[in-house]
């Protein structure tokens, strides 16, 4: 690889990994061409990018990405590295996990999600349990729209009247 060909691949890298709020290391060594076929069609499926990257570039890459700091990632950059990058923080992490009810590999080297590092295949559970910013706004419309629920209920058990609306608020 010349050095105009290794720059020009360092500047693809680092407007992929800037574009990308979350990024997973992960190391897939050993699959076969059937499974990496099937794991890169996953990813295709969950708005993934997967990528398989030279470590040296990698990591040249991330030390230009401005306002981030991977360098808690940098240890992981041993042996072979795929790189998966996505818009939502768990993505990456429940892809893997359903891809390893079959296989074994990708393992988790390391993730940088919400400006935070994950180091390990430990992680991959305490990833896969973050919730995405949709849940969380599930999450909070749900609790708005609960007293509202509790407040129509109470109504039609009632039967709208006032006395029979006082007692079953009393009773709650």
């Amino acid at each position: 690889m010349t050095k105009e060909e290794k720059n020009q691949a360092i500047a693809e890298l680092v407007e992929q990994v800037s574009a990308s709020p979350v990024v997973y290391l992960a190391e897939t060594s050993e699959l076969d061409a059937g499974s990496t076929s099937n794991l890169r069609k996953m990813c295709f499926q969950n708005d993934i990018t997967l990528k398989v990257v030279k470590n040296t570039l990698l990591k040249r890459a991330m030390d230009e990405v401005e306002g981030r700091d991977y360098s808690p990632l940098y240890e992981t950059l041993k042996g072979n590295t795929t790189l998966l990058l996505a818009n939502v923080g768990n993505g990456p992490a429940k892809l893997i996990k359903e891809f390893r009810k079959n296989h074994a590999k990708p393992v988790l080297k390391g993730a940088y999600v919400e400006a935070e590092c994950y180091i390990g295949d430990d992680q991959l559970q305490t990833l896969a349990d973050i919730k995405s910013k949709d849940e969380l706004l599930g999450d909070l419309i749900g609790l708005l729209q609960s007293p509202a629920k509790n407040v129509i209920s109470a109504l039609k058990s009632s039967g709208g009247t006032v006395a029979g609306l006082v007692k079953t608020l009393s009773e709650r």
